[in-house]
Formats: C-alpha cells, sequence, structure tokens
C-alpha cells in the first residue's frame, strides 16, 4: 500500500474514532431489542453522536472546510472550495435492528470534485478508503472491481423504497427487467457499503434511485479509483442532485443502463 496521505490521516482518524462511539451503541441495540421502548430513540441518538464527533474531529483536522451533514445539514466554512459530505449512520434500519450491516460514509469534495472517501463499518472493522490517484483500498489491500463481462454471471446489489417512500412500482418494474439476466439481486439496505463492496468486487454492479450525497459520494471515488465507473443512471442526469446511480464495471454499467432504460417512466 502507498503511503497514507495526511488527508486521508484525519478522514479515517475521524471515522474509527466515530466507529468506536457506534461500536459500543450497537452492542446496546441487542439488549433494547427486548424492551418495550425499543431501539428507536436511542439509535437517533447514536446518529447524532456519531455526527458530533464528525464534524468535531474533521473541522480539527481541516480548519474552514464546509460541511454537508445528513443531520446537520449545510454548514459553511471560511474555506469555500472545500466540503465534507458526512453520512454519520448509513444502514440505520439495520442498525436498530441489530444487523452488523451499517457504515459511517464521509467523502471530500474540492471545487465541486469528489476527491476522496473513507465508509467504515465499525462492527466488522472493514475501513474502505480511496483518493483521487492513490486507488482504493480495503483496510490494506488494493481495489478492483469484479471483470465479469457476462451479465447473467454477475450478482447486482440494489435498494429498495420503504415505507413512507415512493416508487415502489418503479422498483418493482426494474428488478422484473434486471433478476431474470443475472446471477442474483442482494438487497443489504447500506448504499454507502453496496457501492465499497461493488469496489471491492464483492458485488459486479449496483444500482439505486433517490439517494442523498451523503449516501454515494464517499462510494464514487471508491468505484473510480478501484477502476469502475459510477454515474447516473440515465447516462446524462447529475447523480449528486438526482440521486438515481448506477455502478460497475463499463460493461456492467452499461447493461443495466441499457435494461433500466426500457422499464424507466
Amino acid at each position: 500500500m502507498s503511503t497514507v496521505s495526511a488527508l486521508m490521516q484525519v478522514m479515517t482518524g475521524a471515522v474509527r474514532k466515530a466507529g468506536r462511539k457506534l461500536a459500543r451503541d450497537f452492542n446496546e441495540v441487542e439488549h433494547l431489542q427486548v424492551s418495550r421502548k425499543g431501539p428507536a430513540d436511542f439509535v437517533t441518538a447514536a446518529d447524532l453522536k456519531s455526527e458530533e464527533v464528525l464534524f468535531a474531529e474533521l473541522s480539527k483536522g481541516r480548519p474552514g472546510y464546509g460541511f454537508l451533514m445528513e443531520e446537520r445539514g449545510v454548514v459553511e466554512g471560511t474555506d469555500r472550495s472545500h466540503r465534507w459530505i458526512v453520512d454519520p449512520l448509513d444502514g440505520t434500519t439495520n442498525f436498530t435492528h441489530a444487523q452488523p450491516h451499517f457504515a459511517i460514509s464521509v467523502a471530500l469534495e474540492r471545487e465541486g470534485e469528489l476527491v476522496a472517501g473513507v465508509i467504515y463499518n465499525p462492527a466488522t472493522d472493514d475501513l474502505f478508503h480511496a483518493e483521487k490517484g492513490r486507488g482504493a483500498y480495503l483496510n490494506d489491500r488494493r481495489l478492483r472491481v469484479a471483470d465479469r463481462r457476462n451479465f447473467q454471471d454477475c450478482v447486482i446489489a440494489t435498494g429498495l423504497p420503504f415505507f413512507g417512500k415512493t416508487g415502489h412500482a418503479r422498483a418493482l418494474k426494474e428488478l422484473h427487467a434486471i433478476m431474470p439476466m443475472c446471477a442474483g439481486i442482494r438487497r443489504y439496505g447500506a448504499a454507502s457499503l453496496d457501492l465499497a463492496w461493488t469496489a471491492a468486487g464483492r458485488f459486479d454492479g449496483f444500482w439505486e434511485r433517490g439517494l442523498k450525497p451523503w449516501d454515494i459520494a464517499a462510494g464514487m471515488v471508491m468505484i473510480r479509483e478501484a477502476g469502475g465507473f459510477a454515474g447516473a443512471i440515465d447516462a446524462t442526469g447529475d447523480v449528486m442532485t438526482t440521486g438515481d446511480i448506477a455502478a460497475g464495471n463499463e460493461f456492467v454499467l452499461g447493461e443495466l443502463r441499457e435494461r433500466l432504460k426500457k422499464v424507466s417512466g
């Protein structure tokens, strides 16, 4: 592995510190499953605590940078050319149900370009990190997207709208278009990890609609630095605005776009 940059030290240090708190809280969630009150309020507090740690650590490491955060929203910085994009707890429903598939996601945007990303699962200690021009890694192992060129052999990840969301009918149409043509569909409930796993070759591709910038920013850096491609499902829109993303190697991305285009609308 190449020498870790000062920027990446700041980012990984911040997510590990926040991750230690989330890991302790996650252990408590398992006990709350049997309580009358349930874990929802506790998890909300855990989410906020994680964001507080990330805000403090990233501000200390890079004073003046702005923020786009899931809970705090936009925080303007004195340095208008840099902005952190932060999800303190992606996969909240998994966390609430004591399922160890959740993550902290942090990306850095410089002059409007995503240049670095970290995705950390405190339950497994998987630390995915990538920086423009320096590659993508899982802990110390260099990552490459899968190279499969036969869609029938591919495992594809996605996300589905849940209660209170729209787009259920469209999601079912898209599943119907993709499922018969690939080796399998996976829905694990944390978009940042879906992208990280695609960068690691665990999934061959990924698509989902209606995501937020903090869900996808770090993962997009990861995919690109692992030799893959990530962008808008329709290949023309601004994925950070629409939140409609597809990712994989060049072949898989093309297949996803083509098949989803046929059932769009």
